[in-house]
């Protein structure tokens, strides 16, 4: 397929700048192949599962990721970690106007300081000087990192919004978006009712944003992202198949992780880093269902649900969904989606 059909018309002001006044108060489109498209609200979820089925949420939580400072001739600087390596070592994307070179310092703002050790493809490794470990860096002095269709900078309410209920492994750079429709209460109501809930952990890295650049799809090269599958959500997910139910991933990221981990037709407990390219035409392994916000034109979340669910079944979705005024991508609203009949899985 080329990139021309994954396009469509987006009006700007569909863009939600902001998250909705409460967390949950989300509109939730049933878009179910095979049925009619209904709005409804995302606090109605437990009464569009059943008992049995399984939701598998992503525990990733997003790090205060952006850095701000200069270089040593004094030029201005920003840093967006993109992968903690080690206690004082990481990846990173640099925006200055100049790249710095191998052995340069990096003076960033609280008195943080930096090596640039050497060039990693489109990152740089930085060595951070002093006591504490990268992770306590970037909670002291970093900024939260909203996306680049978001035009503002972050606040203080970002940090909580920006970040779903059930975050617990620091990693990303950005939310798996459809958790953060998740509060307690909903939680408690999809419990009472006898759903139950598994985790996996994707460290969102920011190629999530990353234009594909290619007309022909399948040129695209993803980017790499670090996932970890337990051995008690494989169990749990291999339960909820043999009583017949149904399983939910809770965001593409979700999804991509489930997908990453059962390439060798069986899902295996473990860590690793997966490019995983979802497309039409890709033999879905795991997931029932998916619970997703809505996405970027020609982009590569798109072409994943478009691939689940039937490229012109979403197309339609998508149409409604502009015509009806729901809020589009991180602090958006979101969808309910099942795999379309003709897409095989593996039981």
């Amino acid at each position: 397929m080329q990139l021309a059909d994954f396009d469509f018309h987006l009006p700007e002001h569909l863009i939600a700048q902001q998250p909705p006044a409460t967390r949950g108060s989300s509109r939730l489109l049933d878009a179910r192949p095979g049925r009619p498209l209904q709005d409804r609200q995302f606090g109605e979820l437990p009464g569009l599962l059943e008992a049995g089925d399984l939701l598998v949420f992503n525990n990733t939580k997003v790090m205060k990721a952006r850095l701000f400072g200069h270089k040593a001739s004094g030029g201005r600087i920003e840093a967006l970690i993109e992968r903690v390596e080690g206690e004082h070592t990481a990846l990173a994307h640099i925006r200055s106007s100049k790249s710095p070179k191998p052995g340069s310092i990096l003076q960033f703002d609280g008195g943080i300081q930096a090596q640039m050790q050497e060039r990693a493809g489109e990152l740089f490794r930085l060595q951070f000087s002093g006591s504490l470990n990268v992770y306590q860096i970037l909670e002291q002095t970093g900024r939260l990192p909203l996306p680049p269709y978001i035009e503002r900078a972050a606040n203080a309410a970002d940090d909580e919004r920006y970040q779903t209920i059930y975050a617990k492994h620091q990693g990303a750079v950005a939310a798996p978006t459809a958790g953060l429709h998740f509060t307690p209460e909903l939680l408690a109501a999809l419990q009472e009712k006898g759903i139950r809930h598994a985790e996996v952990t994707l460290h969102v890295g920011a190629g999530t944003f990353q234009p594909v650049r290619s007309e022909k799809i399948a040129e695209h090269k993803m980017h790499k992202e670090w996932y970890n599958i337990p051995t008690q959500t494989v169990e749990a997910i291999a339960e909820t198949k043999a009583s017949g139910k149904r399983v939910w991933a809770v965001g593409t990221t979700s999804m991509r992780s489930l997908e990453a981990a059962a390439q060798s037709g069986r899902l295996q407990a473990g860590a690793g880093d997966t490019d995983i390219f979802i497309t039409p035409g890709y033999r879905f392994q795991v997931a029932d269902g998916l619970i997703t916000n809505f996405h970027l034109p020609k982009s590569t979340l798109l072409m994943l649900v478009s691939a689940f669910s039937g490229v012109e079944h979403i197309r339609a979705a998508y149409r409604h969904a502009i015509g009806q005024q729901y809020r589009f991508f991180s602090y958006g609203d979101a969808m309910l989606l099942t795999r379309a009949e003709g897409v095989e899985k593996i039981g």
